[in-house]
């Protein structure tokens, strides 16, 4: 039997990432990621696996990203009865993010029923009269146990009665429960058997604490053949984790599976990303104000602890609190605190040889509940506040963003990609604008929460925190290891990024592919 690689996600797209090897005698899964984008488009994806679940032997893991991992729970209640191989530290986060997954996949199907019964008690029809005032205000009485809670009791009760479409979660909270005990968590550079006929390592891939390049070894009556899957690499040179891995002990690769996120952009020159910060919080600092940043749970939040902790401990500004904000990213931040054997170099002769934790320091607070999240407006001295979404789609940054947004003493400070359509994206813009006029005549405003806001604090934005390596990155761990590649499939990018790497590969010689959805590549 022919060995073959078969590619059910992230193929000429960015999410989902979802990829089969057939061997003689196993079904290997690599990465079981959810599709993230437009919410229809997203959902119909998400709601049916490409395969029976019951065909697979294992799932090998790179990461703990949502989208190479968010779809085990589905894997597991469809009847996967094999065991999931990752790092440690993936196995430890997979746990908070899978059961955060299952919480807003729960949340937005209560939100989504309450809409079906309300418009259905309202006598709403697509296209017709909008309800009432009066009648609004019946109906949410008799649907909403409180302000924040629905009666999830009645509104199953009206749809059972009236037949009415009922929206269930993509998985529970409990599906989550139930597919944990199948991780188990491994070292890098130990290998360990996958299969009756597949052994594993896992190399560092430098993207988030605990990402992983799996190399698979196959035994078949071919011979041997080796195949490696990227994962997503991160950057070179980078805080607190180690950078992608250059020297592997296998070093003939039949077939490479490579991402190509950032296949055609070269990243600006990051520069002093901790002198930038400090430079922000200083100024804001010294009008009094406090500084908000959204920031995503896993890498960015630890990213910026980090330095703010190296800021501290230089004495290079002011000690104010700091907030992190995100119940999620707490979680996060005590898995690193837990995995110190993946810190680089650097975080160990600054942090560890001294007997200092990276990741605690006297001005660092978690917050726990929403009424600890809500005071932290009322405190008039200058702060900072972590937290999500990273986007400002959601999450608990609107609510300290509504307190701030309208005092120009404040800051809010961007450190990741805003997409094109996000609130983070029109406070970039906006805020530019009004900048580049001089912040003369009325503030710009923009609306969340119903209500529309002048935009008088400042928008500063440091790029560089980026946790995906560039092309020339990407190259780097091709050209610059101890690899010798025969084939190389490209996954995880988007049209125009992954059709511009394959040509840069195959310029320098390389056999390249970029396989469709559900394209088989042969293993040469």
């Amino acid at each position: 039997m022919t060995i073959f690689a078969q590619f059910f996600g992230a193929t000429h797209e960015v999410t989902g990432s979802f990829h089969l090897i057939h061997t003689d005698k196993s079904r290997i899964l690599l990465d079981c990621g959810l599709f993230q984008g437009r919410r229809k488009e997203a959902e119909m994806k998400n709601r049916a696996l490409p395969l029976d679940p019951a065909i697979l032997s294992n799932c090998v893991l790179s990461h703990a990203h949502l989208d190479h991992c968010g779809r085990i729970p589905m894997l597991v209640k469809g009847g996967f009865s094999g065991r999931i191989f990752a790092t440690a530290t993936t196995a430890d986060a997979c746990a908070y993010l899978l059961k955060d997954s299952a919480k807003i996949q729960e949340n937005d199907a209560a939100y989504l029923n309450y809409k079906i019964v309300r418009n259905f008690l309202g006598g709403v029809a697509e296209g017709g009269p909008k309800m009432s005032k009066a009648k609004r205000r019946q109906v949410k009485t008799l649907l909403k146990a409180s302000e924040a809670r629905l009666n999830d009791a009645i509104i199953a009760k009206v749809q059972a009665a009236h037949h009415l479409e009922r929206i269930e979660p993509i998985y529970t909270i409990e599906d989550v429960e139930a597919c944990l005990p199948r991780f188990f968590g491994q070292d890098y550079r130990q290998e360990f058997a996958v299969a009756d006929d597949v052994s594993c390592t896992l190399y560092d891939a430098g993207h988030i604490l605990g990402s992983a390049m799996p190399l698979l070894s196959i035994t078949s009556g071919a011979g041997r053949k080796n195949i490696l899957f990227s994962g997503d690499v991160g950057r070179f040179g980078k805080p607190i984790i180690r950078d992608p891995t250059l020297s592997f002990a296998c070093e003939n690769i039949d077939l490479l599976i490579m991402e190509s996120t950032y296949g055609d952009r070269r990243h600006d020159d990051d520069g002093d990303l901790k002198g930038k910060l400090k430079d922000v919080l200083r100024e804001t600092f010294a009008r009094s104000g406090s500084v908000i940043i959204p920031a995503f749970a896993y890498g960015r939040t630890q990213e910026l602890i980090y330095f703010l902790h190296e800021l501290y401990m230089e004495g290079a500004v002011r000690k104010v609190p700091v907030y992190i904000d995100s119940p999620l990213a707490t979680n996060i931040t005590h898995v690193f605190d837990r995995h110190p054997e993946n810190y680089d170099s650097d975080t160990r002769r600054n942090f560890l040889n001294n007997g200092i934790k990276p990741f605690a320091f006297e001005q660092l607070r978690f917050v726990e509940s929403v009424e600890e999240s809500m005071a932290i407006n009322r405190d008039q001295k200058s702060h900072i506040v972590i937290a999500g979404s990273g986007m400002c789609e959601g999450g608990r940054v609107l609510h300290h963003l509504r307190h701030k947004i309208h005092d120009e003493k404040h800051t809010i400070l961007i450190v990741g990609y805003m997409g094109r359509n996000t609130f983070g994206h029109l406070l970039q813009e906006k805020a530019a604008a009004y900048e580049q006029g001089g912040r003369q005549g009325q503030a710009p405003t923009v609306r969340f929460y119903n209500k529309e806001y002048p935009l008088r604090a400042r928008v500063a934005t440091i790029g560089g925190f980026s946790a995906h390596g560039d092309y020339d990155e990407l190259l780097r761990v091709i050209r610059e290891s101890n690899l010798r590649v025969k084939k190389i499939a490209l996954v995880h990018g988007e049209e125009e990024q992954i059709s511009a790497f394959q040509k840069r590969l195959q310029n320098t010689g390389y056999d390249v592919v970029a396989p469709r959805q559900g394209e088989s590549v042969e293993v040469p």
